[in-house]
């Protein structure tokens, strides 16, 4: 399994000293934050992407992540949401594919519709047609990365004859993508459809509610002749905060929680641990919480948490990452390979991805296939 953290870069006042951060403060932040992930020993970093304030998470996130490919060596660099809906699919596969290079392949992204409405005018579309988009502009940007002089006509941009994006994608090898939603079974059936991931950020909803929305999309993986249930791909969010005894936690965290944009005015900071995978506690907790998610998504292959938001101060998240590193994700790494049954796929890599398509096995979009998909 792969183990990391995702930011969605917003600029929230520290409660307890009422400061806010400069953009420039925030954007500077970030970019320690992701060079911490890979210096703990983290796999993965996720960036969000957004065009309002009061996030500094980048518009066009490739930039961002060619940046962190030229100061790491190793940690895949990832989105936590790339706008499918308002981001026009040949500029997604001209940027992404250009990044993938810089990188060396390590890059991949999750495809989402945003928890913004006022963007879909901003960049002329109707957010009533939020689905049709999401299912629109992938189905281009599928073929744009694999095929050449593509014609196509659809609903929501101008045709394309005889087109060709460049540049290619590294190694004729496109890169991953997960299909992330909270609440849209649409978007379940989409990634089931290609054979690609799924990811569901998995924070303020229920189990319940999460196992549901996984269930469908390994059974339709299933159904489109993929593999089997178990081989499809999930990751998974989660929000932590650590402390050495939970009661330091939950005293240091609880006014960033009373006060954060997302959180303020609903549930109690407790409720809100006992009905979400919220983990507020000692690195123990975050263990067992997060050991516990299998439970209801079965074996997956990515977990991301999200520690870097409301407010909280850079000094604190980079503790955050080195109790990640050196005491949390350790144990879950021994753990998660232990529990898993045989069989189980591993976390998509551009190798690994480069050596199914090279074998003919990458997934038929919609169709049965003959041989394992695993």
């Amino acid at each position: 399994m792969q183990f990391g953290i995702f930011s969605i870069g917003d600029v929230t006042p520290d409660p307890t000293t009422g400061r806010v951060p400069t953009e420039h403060e925030r954007i500077e932040a970030t970019v320690a934050i992701a060079k911490k992930a890979e210096e703990v020993g983290l796999d993965v970093f996720a960036i969000g992407q957004h065009h309002n304030p009061p996030f500094i998470a980048p518009a066009n996130p490739p930039i961002f992540m060619a940046y962190i490919a030229a100061q790491t060596e190793r940690i895949i660099l990832s989105t936590a949401t790339t706008l499918i809906t308002t981001t026009d699919p040949v500029r997604l596969a001209e940027d992404y594919a250009y990044a993938q290079h810089l990188s060396g392949g390590r890059i991949d992204l999750t495809l989402g519709r945003g928890n913004t409405g006022p963007v879909y005018p901003w960049f002329g579309k109707d957010i009533r047609a939020g689905i049709p988009l999401a299912v629109e502009n992938y189905a281009l940007l599928h073929r744009l990365w694999r095929e050449t002089e593509v014609n196509w006509q659809g609903r929501y941009r101008t045709p394309l004859q005889d087109f060709t994006s460049t540049p290619r994608p590294l190694d004729d090898t496109p890169p991953f993508v997960w299909h992330g939603s909270i609440r849209s079974p649409e978007i379940a059936e989409q990634a089931a459809y290609y054979g690609d991931g799924f990811f569901h950020n998995n924070i303020f909803w229920n189990k319940e509610h999460t196992g549901r929305m996984v269930d469908l999309y390994r059974h339709r993986f299933e159904h489109y002749g993929h593999g089997t249930a178990e081989q499809a791909i999930v990751g998974l969010g989660g929000q932590v905060f650590m402390r050495r005894n939970s009661q330091e936690a939950v005293r240091e965290f609880r006014p960033y929680f009373d006060n954060a944009p997302v959180y303020g005015g609903g549930p109690s900071l407790e409720d809100f641990t006992e009905m979400t995978p919220l983990t507020v506690g000692t690195p123990e907790q975050v263990i067992e919480k997060t050991l516990s998610f299998s439970d209801y998504a079965g074996h997956y292959q990515r977990q991301l948490f999200l520690i870097d938001h409301a407010g909280l101060p850079l000094k604190t998240v980079l503790e955050q990452i080195d109790m990640l590193g050196e005491e949390v994700v350790p144990v879950l790494r021994r753990e998660v390979a232990a529990r898993q049954p045989a069989g189980t796929p591993q976390a998509p890599t551009h190798e690994a991805l480069k050596q199914r398509r090279a074998a003919g096995r990458e997934p038929i979009p919609g169709g049965k296939q003959n041989d394992d998909a695993s």
